[in-house]
């Protein structure tokens, strides 16, 4: 493993040490501001707990332009059903697998700590870079709350490198974006008083993330299960009590 690599990591750790989950980042906004100051850099906070770090031009790219250097604090917070973690509490427990870093139970957050981890590693490798300005933001997985809460005035830089993607290696110029959809179903409500009940559940899925494993043909229980109630519908009446899945919009 290089010495860069190693710093990425150690710093990573780091982060994931500290609550994150989406809309709780303020454990994480504030040691980012104490991380700055600890190396007098200048910090600001905004009322949403976005974070800015300035950062001076380093050696040969000093007298470069300012670049942005951009990625989220929360993460995303799940973890397998036997699982005791504490998302409130625990830190995340890391596993490694050959090259792979994966976490124990749970979900890694690397989506996006390791944006945080890598623009923090370029200050503390000391190598060249040019004037920077390390764009922290909040609440993305919900919904981008904190980047469309950002003034205008937050960042002065124009260059923009955002580091919440998947390949090493590869810059992205434009991509694909998302929309919710809010589907309205007239229901007549009845009591079911002695009516006999039977639950259906779909579990045990691999699962995977919209962003890079769309295209594998995975099962999507919500899916399975509309299917499963359109089949025996078609063969008996059945009245609906209930019915809940997933845990995040997206």
């Amino acid at each position: 493993m290089s010495e860069s690599t190693e710093l990425v990591l150690r710093i990573f750790e780091q982060i994931s040490a500290i609550p994150r989950c989406s809309g709780k980042e303020k454990q994480i906004s504030d040691w980012l501001v104490r991380w700055a100051r600890d190396r007098n850099l200048s910090a600001e906070q905004d009322r949403c707990l976005n974070v800015r770090i300035d950062v001076p031009g380093h050696g040969s790219a000093a007298a470069g332009p300012t670049v942005v250097l951009q990625g989220h604090m929360d993460m995303v917070c799940e973890k397998t059903p036997e699982s005791t973690h504490d998302f409130t509490r625990d830190p995340i427990r890391f596993v490694y697998d050959g090259d792979w870093l994966k976490a124990k139970t749970t979900t890694l957050g690397a989506d996006n700590g390791i944006a945080i981890a890598l623009s923090l590693a370029v200050v503390e490798s000391g190598i060249p870079h040019p004037p920077l300005e390390i764009l922290v933001t909040v609440d993305e997985e919900s919904g981008l709350k904190g980047a469309q809460a950002l003034s205008d005035a937050f960042i002065t830089g124009r260059q923009l490198i955002n580091l919440d993607s998947e390949d090493e290696g590869k810059l992205t110029i434009g991509c694909a974006g998302g929309r919710d959809t809010l589907l309205s179903l007239p229901v007549t409500r009845a009591r079911g008083a002695g009516t006999p009940r039977w639950t259906l559940m779909v579990s045990g899925l691999e699962g995977g993330h919209s962003g890079v494993d769309i295209h594998l043909g995975r099962a999507n229980a919500n899916v399975l299960l509309a299917r499963t109630l359109a089949a025996i519908g078609s063969e008996i009446d059945f009245e609906l009590y209930a019915i809940q899945g997933g845990s995040a919009h997206n």
